[in-house]
């Protein structure tokens, strides 16, 4: 009987309330039925929360804007880790939401190096060792030249928010090619190694 009549509430609230009731309506009579119900509410409501936060997650523009080290900054904290030349530098955006910069270098020895840092808090979080086998067309391009992959995007950023560094060694057209980011469109910016002349090449 006592079942009975709580099965005869929750059917009165569901009218009134719609669908959030309906949780109810399979509880029992022994006073779980509110907390039972509160709890599935909320379950609901951190599903829908978790899948904004998932639509935010996929948008690259958001994540860029969140990160708040620079690529020039990223550089010198991976060199300052293992000097080096630095030959290109990419943000990372899928590392849990937090993004980090992917620094390439190529140490004095000839060895290469990988350095992730924290595009948060600058800090360096890995850093080991890569098999390449262009160190000998990296060096020519570099020979003699004076603007350095950080001065680059320091240049660069003049034109919004440089997302990736990389040397550009083709003889015709050597070069720091940057990738930048402004007002939700993607540009191509060309740094000359030598003045440091800034060249946008067009929209992606």
């Amino acid at each position: 009987m006592k079942r009975n009549i709580v099965i005869a509430a929750v059917t009165t609230v569901a009218l009134i309330g719609g669908g959030t009731a309906t949780a109810l309506a399979v509880s029992g009579d022994d006073g779980t039925s509110a907390r039972q119900a509160s709890v599935s509410t909320d379950d609901h409501r951190q599903d829908r929360t978790d899948d904004r936060d998932g639509d935010r997650d996929g948008d690259d523009s958001v994540r860029v804007a969140s990160a708040r080290v620079t690529a020039a900054e990223a550089i010198d904290a991976a060199l300052a880790r293992t000097p080096g030349t630095a030959v290109a530098a990419e943000l990372d955006d899928d590392r849990g939401g937090r993004g980090e910069w992917e620094v390439d270098i190529l140490a004095a020895d000839g060895s290469w190096h990988s350095v992730d840092v924290n595009a948060l808090t600058g800090k360096v979080t890995s850093a080991h060792g890569e098999d390449e086998d262009d160190t000998a067309e990296v060096r020519r391009a570099l020979a003699g030249t004076s603007v350095s992959a950080a001065e680059a995007a320091r240049a660069a950023a003049g034109q919004g928010t440089v997302t990736a560094v990389e040397l550009e060694d083709d003889s015709d057209d050597r070069g720091w090619e940057i990738d930048v980011r402004s007002s939700g469109d993607e540009h191509d910016v060309h740094v000359d190694l030598n003045s440091g002349k800034v060249t946008t090449d067009h929209d992606d």
